[in-house]
């Protein structure tokens, strides 16, 4: 009960306190930007969340009443940022790769027709028949 009576004394003589409009919009612009929060600024100034909200609606570029303002933790945001820049890289990669490819069916047609070998069958059945061993580094008896 003492602690009641307390609390109700120090609101009795607590001073009325009134803060600059700059003071104010220099407070919603660091709220904007995501350097501080509501509760930091609360806390701080010992401020209602409902004038700082109202600060928010009164000096706010951005939002006004019935908006929703949506905040991510910025290493959430960063983190998107550079998946999203590795995606792009192993896109740009898996292009060069099929370019590569690409480039080696054509070269491969071009030799078929030039020589007229089947290149591509030759290579095929090369690799199972022999199965890794050269004949000429095959011992003699």
């Amino acid at each position: 009960m003492a602690r009641i009576e307390n609390t109700n004394l120090e609101r009795k003589y607590r001073l009325k306190r009134y803060f600059s409009d700059s003071f104010k919009r220099s407070k919603v612009d660091e709220y904007e930007k995501n350097l501080t929060t509501v509760a930091d600024i609360c806390r701080e100034y010992e401020v209602s969340k409902t004038s700082v909200y109202n600060w928010i609606y009164k000096y706010s570029r951005n939002l006004s009443r019935g908006t929703r303002h949506v905040i991510e933790m910025k290493s959430d945001t960063n983190k998107i940022k550079e998946l999203k820049k590795k995606i792009q890289d192993l896109e740009r990669i898996i292009g060069q790769k099929q370019l590569l490819i690409d480039f080696k069916d054509v070269m491969i047609d071009l030799a078929e027709k030039e020589y007229k070998v089947d290149i591509k069958k030759k290579l095929g059945s090369k690799l199972s028949s022999t199965s890794g061993i050269d004949e000429m580094n095959t011992p003699t008896k």
